[in-house]
């Protein structure tokens, strides 16, 4: 399954919510969908979704158009909201059964696949209880849920994470990543970017509308981040280890503190280990040398200006 989003417009009056945005991704990718507040990645989520018509432009599953056919997307693509609708008169069975009842499973097969996704999402113990009544990671759990009672090769998530407490939120990228590894497509977006680098493999980062960056996760970050940090901590022969550094080939900066070395080198593997070989090669002895590898939140913080529209 590949989704190819091409030149996507959303106009609400004068306010360009989505601005010609171009990206793709595939089955097995869980990518990260990141901008500030107002940047328009619900809207682009909801246009996945079908919920929303674009303006301009168009969102191909396999080839099939959100525009054109969009009641053939709609069998390819799961869509989690940021908060489930509050029933106050049904239950979480109820529920999920109703939406397998909706996409046309019947009989014992409806049966199967409610009780199937029932316990996969480990919500078998509330089953009974009424949607209004549970908490916010319970109806995240059923979000899920009724978004999986389909088997839909695409999950288009958003803030799934949001208000769930950190058990809750272990298990959410558990779950993520059982699903890509089923050959599942999924896009969700998080402003818990920490947690995304744990388990995006891609990434798209728009702002006021507009495409920022796009791509395999270690491209954008090495595009991003040309410089590696590492913290150097010798047990002894301080003076010595910070003239070495600044001697040596690749390093681009050095930084004293009272008893460790911020260096700055070019952002690859093989410098840092050549780095550190040198370092033991001359007789130093070191205590503690580790990387700073740069995340999504360091990406995010370098290319965004924090503009709303």
């Amino acid at each position: 399954m590949e989704i190819k989003i091409t030149n996507l417009r959303k106009h609400f009056g004068k306010t360009k919510a989505v601005d010609d945005i171009s990206f793709s991704f595939g089955s097995g990718d869980v990518f990260g969908f990141v901008g500030p507040n107002g940047a328009g990645k619900t809207t682009t989520m909801r246009i996945l979704a079908t919920l929303e018509e674009p303006t301009d432009g168009d969102a191909c599953f396999d080839g099939v158009s959100v525009v054109e056919e969009p009641e053939k997307v709609r069998y390819k693509v799961g869509y989690v909201p940021d908060s489930l609708p509050t029933h106050s008169d049904i239950t979480v069975h109820e529920y999920l059964d109703f939406f397998a009842r909706a996409y046309g499973i019947s009989g014992k097969q409806r049966e199967k696949t409610v009780e199937g996704i029932e316990e996969f999402t480990n919500v078998v113990g509330i089953r009974e209880k009424l949607l209004k009544s549970l908490s916010k990671g319970m109806k995240q759990r059923v979000s899920l849920g009724r978004a999986m009672i389909h088997d839909p090769e695409v999950l288009v998530m958003d803030e799934p994470a949001s208000g769930l407490d950190p058990r809750a939120r272990v298990e959410l990228r558990e779950l993520l990543s059982l699903l890509a590894g089923q050959g599942k497509a999924i896009l969700v977006s998080s402003h818990i970017l920490t947690e995304l680098t744990e388990i995006c493999n891609g990434v798209v980062i728009i702002e006021r509308g507009m495409l920022l960056e796009t791509g395999r996760l270690e491209d954008v970050v090495a595009k991003s981040a040309p410089v590696r940090v590492v913290t150097i901590r010798p047990l002894s022969r301080y003076a010595e280890v910070y003239r070495t550094l600044l001697e040596t080939p690749g390093v681009e900066n050095v930084r004293r503190s009272a008893a460790e070395l911020r260096v700055e080198v070019a952002a690859s593997d093989e410098i840092c280990c050549d780095l550190l070989m040198k370092l033991v090669e001359c007789g130093y002895r070191i205590a503690e040398f580790k990387q700073h590898r740069t995340d999504l939140e360091d990406v995010f913080m370098r290319i965004t200006k924090g503009d709303l529209q």
